[in-house]
């Protein structure tokens, strides 16, 4: 069965062990990765009928009118990528899955904003920045996340983020939280595949159900690429 292209995106001078990690993960999953940096030619965004936004530096505060600081290190040249990746996403209903910064930004440009520091909105957060699973996130009930995580009500995750999902945004729904309540992911709320979660599943390659995300993902791509050829038969 031929492989559906999805697209991975990230910046164009750093990040490359999260972009093997991932390229691994969908090739592995099925599907055919393609590196989506602010260089890569639109043409070769259009082919794609699938969608990784990565993870990497904070989002620009002022996608969400937040207060900018210095302190972070931000892209202004990936922050205009996926934002209009995203766009086009939307318009054409591609399958996306988010990846930490990833799920950020699908909730940015939904309308929804972020806590730009997680230790000053949660008391008693012990700082954690480790790519082992060593974080416990509760799933809500009958998400499809839930569903593509094997209906388990907890799961083991990483965590490398400062920042967090604070306002939803439009037509999106919290699919898990941590112990202190803070949002670990997101999907909509229509039946289009659009999750977004607040670990890196790319790092927990042994973990099948992770890997699981990675696979949803590949079949809704293939999904969206037979329903193109049938409108266009």
């Amino acid at each position: 069965m031929t492989r559906p292209l999805i697209g991975i995106t990230g910046a164009h001078r750093r990040g490359w062990l999260m972009w093997q990690l991932n390229r691994f993960a969908i090739w592995r999953a099925g599907g055919k990765p393609l590196r989506v940096t602010p260089q890569t030619p639109q043409r070769e965004i259009a082919a794609c009928r699938g969608l990784v936004i990565g993870g990497g530096d904070d989002i620009s505060a002022e996608l969400y009118k937040g207060e900018a600081t210095l302190a972070v290190k931000t892209d202004p040249e990936r922050d205009a990528l996926e934002k209009a990746v995203l766009a086009e996403a939307e318009e054409r209903k591609l399958p996306v899955l988010g990846i930490c910064r990833g799920a950020q930004m699908i909730n940015v440009l939904r309308g929804g904003n972020l806590h730009q520091d997680i230790y000053a909105i949660y008391a008693g957060l012990k700082k954690q920045k480790t790519i082992l699973p060593r974080k416990t996130v509760t799933l809500v009930p009958g998400t499809r996340l839930q569903q593509l995580l094997r209906g388990e009500q907890r799961r083991r995750v990483n965590a490398l983020h400062h920042q967090a999902i604070d306002r939803l945004g439009e037509r999106l729904q919290v699919a898990a939280r941590d112990e202190h309540g803070m949002v670990q992911a997101v999907e909509a709320t229509t039946r289009r595949f659009l999750i977004g979660v607040q670990w890196h599943p790319e790092f927990l390659i042994f973990d099948n159900y992770q890997n699981g995300l990675f696979r949803a993902l590949v079949r809704a791509a293939r999904r969206f690429a037979e329903r193109e050829k049938e409108i266009r038969a």
